[in-house]
């Protein structure tokens, strides 16, 4: 996996947000792992607040379920999962109605005491639009810092908006 700078990372989500302002489209994330990261970076493009209707930092289990993740399915399928990763985005859809909806849960660095999935390095996404969910894994090498596992991550689902917002807009 090929590593962007953070200097290349911020302005994917500069033109993240200047093509959803161009086109309408709204946003919201439901953030574990990057702990708000994605939103903050959508909103450092001045118009933001015409297409980040909100966001969640569910860095608990307790808040992902107090936002609408069932926990049947973190308890079914662990919280870092694929599976806690759309729901996340679904509930994050559900509450603020976005066109695009972001969940993202994984572990960045070390093993998380309170839950015994947690792996590493291993970060989950998924992106809910009008057409379906995508989903990503990615698994993160050894890093220095938990900023540089996070901006990994955001790197990832920066990707996985372009994409989608490509296949929106046409």
């Amino acid at each position: 996996m090929h590593f962007e700078s953070e200097e290349n990372v911020r302005e994917k989500y500069r033109k993240i947000t200047l093509t959803l302002i161009r086109s309408g489209l709204t946003i919201t994330t439901m953030e574990s792992c990057t702990s708000g990261l994605i939103a903050s970076l959508i909103t450092d493009t001045e118009g933001s607040s015409a297409v980040l209707k909100g966001a969640f930092i569910t860095y608990s289990n307790e808040a992902k379920i107090l936002q609408g993740v069932d926990a049947a399915v973190i308890e079914k399928y662990g919280v870092y999962s694929t599976e806690t990763a759309r729901a996340m985005a679904a509930a994050a859809g559900r509450l603020y109605k976005a066109d695009l909806a972001l969940g993202v849960t994984g572990t960045t660095g070390n093993v998380d005491p309170e839950n015994s999935d947690s792996v590493p390095g291993e970060v989950y996404i998924a992106l809910e639009t009008s057409s379906g969910t995508l989903t990503r894994e990615i698994k993160l090498p050894p890093m220095n810092s938990r900023w540089q596992y996070k901006i990994a991550a955001a790197d990832a689902a920066a990707d996985m908006i372009l994409t989608a917002i490509c296949k929106i807009t046409g």
